[in-house]
């Protein structure tokens, strides 16, 4: 699933393509509630249907207050993943 710049998921808007792999595609999009740019991996079915490939990616996003704690601490190599959503509904 290729997403053309301007294209909605949610509350972001594609910008470009960063990349692909066998986890899926990254895209560079705008938060558009937050107002700021972000990455955004769009899961391929092979992964998004796979409960254990989903349990062992929502372990790396941190709770609201562990995201809080984290935004305090910044540093330019590390990145934060502030939420996960499923898109088919």
């Amino acid at each position: 699933m290729s997403l053309a710049a301007g294209t909605r998921v949610g509350a972001y808007e594609i910008l470009s393509a960063i990349g692909a792999g066998g986890m899926g595609e990254v895209y560079r999009a705008r938060d558009m509630r937050l107002k700021r740019d972000v990455a955004l991996k769009i899961l391929p079915e092979s992964v998004a249907t796979d409960p254990d490939r989903l349990v062992s990616l929502r372990s790396n996003i941190p709770s609201v207050n562990a995201a809080r704690r984290s935004s305090r601490s910044r540093h330019p190599i590390r990145a934060d993943a502030h939420a996960s959503a499923d898109s088919r509904g």
